[in-house]
């Protein structure tokens, strides 16, 4: 139907409708985009369940996960999770896939350290390795991993400071199993940026219990999703 044709008191009322709808297009902002969490072990390289400081990395990893999904979610992101209890046996192979099934723009793998340090790091993948005669990841994931760990830790820096160590963002081949393989097995399987966070060194005390504490999991769940809100932002 064409204005000029429409009585005038009636073109009053259908034009602000029309522009509140031009406005309302115009202002429309695209949807969040897919994140996968891995929550990390029991998979075919260990359970994960042995007591330090009173916890376990499965538990903590498990706990973490959970907030960071309902804060993702809060947030307007789709979540997707590569297990769906604590316990569950899930092979790295198979956690990798179900960020590539999902096309995911980023994968979180949420781990606990273990050793004579402290505080958290980050590791994405600086080498092609091989797994399972499977040589990877591309050029284009290392890129994009290395990018998304940059961008997660300058945003989760500034709110884990003075509570945690700050080991930085490191290659995958500085982990036991990437300096034997060239990269991890989750690595080398996925087709999307991947970001492995050691939260703690839960053979520390003080790490220790700051995560386990429920006000240090929701910082450490809220400093990581601040950090999947800037490596994802368009």
């Amino acid at each position: 139907m064409l204005l000029s044709s429409v009585p005038s008191v009636v073109k009053q009322l259908l034009l602000p409708c029309a522009m509140a709808a031009c406005v309302s297009a115009a202002t429309v902002t695209p949807s969040k985009p897919v994140i996968a969490i891995d929550p990390g072990h029991p998979s075919e390289v260990a359970v994960g369940d042995n007591i330090q400081n009173g916890t376990s990395e499965v538990h903590v990893a498990w706990q973490v996960a959970l907030e960071l999904k309902r804060i993702l979610q809060e947030r307007g992101y789709t979540v997707v999770m590569t297990k769906s209890e604590e316990m569950q046996m899930v092979r790295n192979v198979e956690r990798a896939e179900v960020g590539n099934r999902a096309g995911a723009a980023l994968m979180v793998r949420l781990h606990c350290d273990a050793s004579s340090d402290s505080g958290y790091a980050l590791y994405y993948p600086d080498r092609v390795g091989t797994a399972e005669g499977k040589t990877g990841p591309s050029e284009d994931v290392m890129h994009r991993s290395r990018v998304a760990a940059d961008s997660m830790h300058a945003a989760m820096a500034p709110l884990l400071a003075g509570r945690l160590k700050n080991g930085g963002v490191r290659g995958d081949s500085r982990t036991l199993v990437g300096s034997r393989q060239g990269a991890l097995t989750g690595s080398i399987f996925s087709r999307l940026p991947v970001v492995l966070i050691e939260m703690v060194t839960l053979s520390n005390a003080r790490d220790a219990a700051f995560i386990t504490s429920d006000a240090g999991r929701s910082l450490m769940a809220r400093a990581i999703a601040d950090g999947v809100d800037r490596a994802t932002r368009r």
